[in-house]
């Protein structure tokens, strides 16, 4: 009978230890990509939020910035900035107002990439990778009307349009110092060329919609 209680008592702390580690693992992602499509007038605005998971902490110590990289569908860069989340905070970012108003060649993008570093850098020039953001985006897909369309005319009289909006999290992706390296300077000289173009802007915390 004692023996058959050790070896219960033993597998109980096995289980509890087992659950200790289990706590502790997680997804320490920090480099995330997506995409934005109908970025256009006919269709309703596309939405990127971010929150911040407070792995990091609480307080400004716990700050973290999503640093975004806007690429068109020809792989050149059209806008980047950094992003402030705080401690289970939440960002949403509007595609047509704030990530693709504003590109370095002003000509607005109708579709492209989205890559973006969870950093502890408020510089999306020189990014410092930190785990902690996790992030979502809506798209608009023109398929088939289903009961899930809407129609909607945006624009102050533009031509109608249905379109299908659908949200799925951001995927994540393999950050190489090349790549690190490539998108901070990508990013620095595309503001510096554009002299107030290529920079996106951020949305408070406060004012999500």
């Amino acid at each position: 009978m004692r023996q058959v209680g050790f070896v219960f008592a033993t597998l109980v702390i096995a289980l509890m230890a087992t659950g200790a580690v289990a706590q502790n693992v997680g997804d320490n992602s920090v480099f995330f990509v997506s995409y934005f499509s109908n970025n256009t007038t006919a269709y309703p605005d596309e939405v990127v939020r971010f929150i911040n998971d407070g792995d990091q902490g609480t307080g400004a110590s716990g700050d973290l910035w999503a640093a975004f990289y806007v690429f068109d569908d020809s792989q050149e860069l059209s806008e980047c900035c950094a992003c402030e989340v705080t401690p289970d905070g939440l960002l949403s970012e509007d595609v047509a107002t704030e990530l693709t108003a504003n590109p370095l060649t002003g000509k607005v993008d109708t579709r492209g990439v989205i890559k973006v570093i969870s950093s502890a850098s408020s510089s999306a020039a020189d990014p410092e990778p930190t785990p902690g953001l996790r992030g979502w985006a809506t798209h608009v897909q023109t398929a088939t009307p289903s009961a899930l369309t809407r129609t909607r005319t945006k624009g102050g009289g533009g031509a109608a349009a249905t379109a299908t909006m659908t949200e799925s999290a951001f995927s994540d992706a393999n950050l190489g110092q090349g790549e690190q390296t490539l998108l901070g300077e990508l990013c620095y000289f595309a503001v510096y060329l554009g002299s107030g173009q290529a920079v996106c802007s951020c949305t408070p915390e406060d004012s999500d919609f």
